[in-house]
């Protein structure tokens, strides 16, 4: 019997926004460790959000771009779980009322034409760090930077659409071209702007 994976990406893009997404703590990235921070992104308690309508802007701008239906109304959630680099307890994200759903990326290969579905495109905040090698008793202990914590992504899910790994990268490099062409990410991977997990499994071919 013939098999074939398949396959479907969730990608997260930090938006190229000044600040971060509910406070007003700078995202420029290479600062010294915990200087871009303040009680709301340290999710001190009392601390309360602002919304960035910059992250918002430029995340409809990217969900316009994917063929995407932007809803009017969309909703923050709490992703409760507990991790040394979210000092919250909960990240705050976007679930059952999403920003906007239902996009597609086509492309030809090989004399077939590869399309693969927007399952959704929603809004969140990025976590903090944890830093395991380069300081002082690196070899005991983890360390926590925060600058990262708060700065605004965007997370695209694709439908399990793609049939081969090479497919797989060929998305990802389109999609990364169209967020740099649209302005909302600057493609950096190196940096952790740009980040792509997959999520595999395998069935009987066809």
């Amino acid at each position: 019997m013939t098999f074939e994976p398949v396959i479907g990406l969730e990608i997260h893009a930090q938006l190229l926004t000044a600040t971060k997404i509910f406070c007003g703590c700078s995202t420029a990235f290479g600062a010294p460790p915990n200087t871009h921070v303040c009680p709301v992104c340290l999710g001190l308690p009392g601390a309360l959000p602002v919304l960035n309508g910059r992250a918002v802007e430029f995340a409809t701008r990217a969900a316009l771009a994917l063929g995407c239906d932007v809803h009017a109304r969309s909703v923050f959630a709490r992703k409760n779980y507990f991790y040394p680099d979210l000092p919250k307890g909960y990240q705050i994200s976007q679930y059952d009322q999403p920003l906007a759903t239902g996009g597609r990326v086509a492309w030809e290969a090989d004399g077939r034409t590869v399309s693969v579905g927007i399952t959704r495109v929603h809004l969140e905040e990025d976590a903090g760090k944890s830093l395991h090698e380069g300081l002082p008793e690196s070899s005991r202990y983890t360390h926590v930077d925060l600058n990262r914590s708060g700065v605004p992504l965007i997370e695209i899910v694709t439908e399990p659409d793609l049939r081969s790994p090479e497919d797989a990268a060929e998305f990802f490099t389109r999609l990364r071209a169209v967020l740099t062409a649209i302005g909302v990410n600057d493609g950096n991977m190196e940096e952790g702007s740009l980040r792509c997990d997959a999520n595999v499994s395998v069935r009987p071919a066809g």
